[in-house]
């Protein structure tokens, strides 16, 4: 172990060898990478656990800087650690370079079936012992790391002391095709708000995806393509989305002795926005954490967008309509746009008509919960459903919820300390 000091907090790296297939504990092995933080006061002090998943999939665990954020809250009562969930960080990353180690598609698409929620939980499980001696921890779950927090009480509740989950309590039951019929809606909703806010950009938006569909640039190997800028949607779910993606529209055209033409400073930008370089299990896996039960997912977002065809491009700028931008949706196109996923496209294909995906919740377990849990919902979440995150938290006994408007799904890192006070008021009954 090494540890090394930032501001305000000792930092220890953490390393654990667990079973790629948790019903082969004898195995193959993997690695799993966490970062052990304490304030620097107490650093020599016995301190319960958090552990914090992050949000994804395919995220490693935020890199902090010093007490920021929630961290610094964290620590007045927590050691905490930070864990890259496995395949993403410092955890045996999976990613396009590395996965041609295990062979082709289909053994690539074998292996990454054991990267879902119920093993990252199961590591948890083999983890907990070795830091706590036995004694259960508090997990904090955002986004997807709140799915695998339902995954825990749904499995091993015993290793739990309580739970604190901001925006990601999931639908035990529903299908990827329910999860983005739903979804549409609330893009379009928040695509309306970003309008309503920035008019001027409805007619830029339209300017730069006609552009792209006559020229389809490249930038850095990366295609730009009418859809692919649509997916800039992205954004509208934090709190800050909307103006980032408005300050970047406004500098897509410079003139120059050709004509005009997209800014490079544009095509970087949306290259570093829309590339899963850094994340690609965010897209590889992405509709692989619905899955439960015989029926694929086969492309659910790409099949449900048919539903809904005010999304398309061509079509709005056929008419006078404005073009609307998607959000958090996989589609089969952006494993042939992004570099970082060409490689991976037959893999994705593999994943996606997958029809033995084993049951990630159990209801009767979660009826009768006994660990304390607190949620913060987001009143108008773009990427997890209201109304679906409240059916589940009634749905787990003593769940207590702070639905709020007062933040979007990044609300754990744009409230920071204010949320988890929030959250852990709730949990200890102090609320």
């Amino acid at each position: 172990m090494i540890s090394y000091r930032q501001p305000g907090v000792v930092l220890t790296d953490r390393r654990f060898t667990v079973p790629l297939d948790h019903s082969d504990p004898g195995g193959e092995q993997i690695e799993v990478y966490g970062r052990e933080a304490v304030a620097t006061s107490r650093a020599g002090e016995e301190l319960p656990w958090l552990v914090y998943l992050e949000g994804g999939p395919g995220f490693g665990a935020r890199r902090f800087v010093g007490t920021e954020a929630w961290l610094g809250r964290a620590l007045r009562d927590y050691r905490v650690l930070l864990l890259d969930q496995r395949g993403t960080g410092r955890s045996t990353p999976a990613n396009r370079q590395t996965l041609p180690l295990r062979g082709g598609p289909r053994e690539q698409a074998d292996y990454l079936a054991h990267f879902r929620s119920d093993s990252i939980v199961r590591d948890c499980e083999l983890i907990r012992p070795q830091l706590t001696g036995g004694a259960p921890w508090t997990v904090l779950g955002q986004s997807f790391g709140g799915f695998c927090a339902v995954r825990y009480l749904s499995s091993a509740p015993e290793g739990l002391a309580a739970v604190m989950i901001t925006g990601g309590l999931p639908s035990l039951d529903a299908h990827a095709d329910d999860v983005y019929r739903a979804a549409y809606p609330r893009i379009e909703r928040k695509v309306a708000a970003h309008y309503a806010r920035y008019p001027q950009d409805v007619e830029r938006a339209r300017a730069i995806a006609a552009h792209l569909a006559e020229h389809r640039p490249e930038s850095a190997g990366h295609r730009l393509t009418p859809e692919g800028f649509q997916s800039l949607g992205i954004m509208l779910g934090s709190g800050s989305g909307s103006h980032q993606l408005h300050y970047l529209l406004e500098n897509a055209f410079v003139r120059t002795p050709g004509g005009t033409e997209l800014s490079d400073a544009f095509q970087e930008a949306v290259r570093t926005a829309a590339s899963f370089a850094g994340h690609p299990l965010y897209a590889v896996l992405h509709e692989a954490i619905y899955g439960q039960g015989e029926r694929p997912t086969a492309w659910a977002a790409e099949r449900v967008r048919a539903e809904f065809p005010q999304f398309d491009a061509a079509t709005a700028l056929a008419g006078d309509g404005p073009v609307l931008f998607t959000g958090e949706t996989i589609h089969p196109w952006h494993f042939d746009v992004d570099p970082a996923l060409r490689p991976l496209r037959e893999t994705a294909e593999l994943l996606a008509r997958r029809t033995d995906w084993p049951a990630l919740y159990d209801p009767e377990r979660l009826a009768a919960n006994e660990v304390p849990v607190a949620a913060a919902v987001y009143h108008d979440d773009m990427y997890v459903d209201t109304e679906e995150s409240l059916r589940t938290a009634a749905a787990i006994r003593g769940l207590r919820t702070w639905v709020t408007n007062e933040y979007e799904h990044d609300g754990v890192r744009a409230g920071g300390p204010r949320v988890l006070d929030r959250l852990l008021a709730l949990v200890r009954d102090e609320a």
